[in-house]
């Protein structure tokens, strides 16, 4: 099968973030199976090597470039310019980011390659990539969008929870975000979503669309299994930290849980592990007990340093690479309903469940005095993810859903 795969977002290497992780990850599986074409804008940090090791995993990579950043611009041109995308973005019901990454030349390839009907499915990788898709394309050929997760939900929570980093802004798109996510999903005949939550999320706004729950995977060469326990006070919590509900994580976890878990453990240290820290990660490591390392040479490495894993999101919908690398490399976690979003770790117990300042308190300090439950829920987790949450279960998953099975 000849399958086109659009993503806006370059997908190597695949460590920057869930996105490219997810999108890498599920074009390997299929690549092995079927002829891949993959669409994709590189930005200003890929390098020729990268270019030419994605290439070698697809049939066709077709590269193009993304528009001129409005921050080179001078400052009345960005304010115009501004005032102009935020006037079509209420015309076209299309959010701003969305606008500024389109392609007129990505267009006319993804129309003029669909019209050939050579292409027996194409897949957008990230809800961004929509704007791609006509109503008509259905006519031509199997479309279906790999959301990862509501956009509208997305910044609805972060509202609701106190941490969006443009509080007014945000509030001013929100209905926006909901015309546009009831717009652009019924261009699709099937979508595809990493939780049950977010399935709900789009029924709301969408009742009538296919949608299919396939959730994220490990690489599970990339994150064997920890040899030994630390047995220290030593928490890790990773990702991204220029991403907003890791800000808000790692703020909540070091100025909220870290003063009161050091009075009852004072040589409790929580590593802030991840590249791009914005100031306000940055300025935490002045606290006692608290590291920011920025960007490591192997996260896995990290992973095994640490005691225990902490997932303290607050806000943010979907299924969370850092919750299932942590339980892949069999670290005991401690997460938030948001950081176990999809998964099933009560029965048997597989990670503890916290989501208040005392329940952290309780939970780590069970997992600091035990030994015995600490093995318990790496042997737990190491299981869990290996029979339930790989790449290759997430690629048959949606290899299923392109062959409409």
């Amino acid at each position: 099968m000849k399958i086109l795969m659009l993503s806006s977002s370059f997908p190597y290497p695949p460590s920057r973030g869930g996105t490219e992780v997810r999108t890498f990850n599920l074009l390997k599986y299929l690549a092995q199976r079927h002829q891949i074409t993959l669409v994709t804008q590189p930005h200003a940090a890929v390098t020729e090597a990268e270019i030419a090791a994605l290439r070698a995993e697809v049939t066709e990579l077709k590269l193009f470039d993304l528009p001129a950043s409005p921050q080179a611009a001078p400052k009345l041109a960005r304010l115009s310019g501004q005032m102009q995308r935020l006037a079509q973005s209420w015309l076209s019901n299309t959010p701003p980011n969305v606008l500024h990454r389109y392609s007129p030349e990505m267009q006319a390839y993804v129309t003029a390659a669909l019209a050939s009907r050579e292409f027996a499915a194409v897949t957008c990788e990230h809800s961004v990539n929509e704007i791609y898709i006509q109503p008509e394309f259905q006519q031509l050929t199997k479309t279906v969008v790999d959301i990862h997760s509501s956009v509208y939900a997305w910044t609805r929570n972060h509202l609701e929870m106190g941490a969006s980093q443009a509080a007014s802004r945000d509030r001013l798109y929100l209905p926006l975000l909901k015309r546009y996510e009831q717009r652009y999903c019924r261009k699709f005949e099937q979508i595809v979503v990493t939780t049950e939550d977010d399935r709900q999320e789009i029924r709301q706004l969408c009742p009538e669309a296919q949608i299919q729950v396939i959730p994220n995977g490990v690489d599970l060469d990339l994150f064997p299994c920890r040899r030994h326990d630390p047995s220290s006070c030593d928490l890790a919590f990773v990702g991204a930290m220029d991403a907003s509900h890791n800000i808000d994580a790692a703020r909540f976890f070091a100025l909220e849980v870290m003063p009161l878990l050091r009075q009852r453990y004072p040589s409790a240290c929580f590593r802030i592990v991840g590249a791009r820290p914005v100031p306000a990660v940055l300025e935490l490591a002045a606290q006692p007990g608290i590291v920011v390392t920025g960007a490591v040479s192997s996260m896995v490495a990290e992973l095994h340093k640490a005691t225990v894993c902490v997932v303290p999101l607050r806000t943010g919908f979907g299924i969370k690479n850092k919750t299932l690398e942590a339980m892949a490399a069999g670290v005991p976690v401690v997460g938030s309903d948001r950081g176990l979003e999809g998964l099933a770790v009560e029965r048997p117990l597989r990670a503890l469940r916290a989501n208040c300042v005392e329940e952290y308190l309780e939970a780590i300090g069970r997992l600091f005095e035990s030994a015995e439950l600490r093995e318990q829920l790496s042997a737990a987790g190491r299981i869990f993810v290996q029979r339930e949450y790989t790449w290759e279960q997430a690629g048959a998953a949606y290899e299923r859903v392109l062959n409409g099975s």
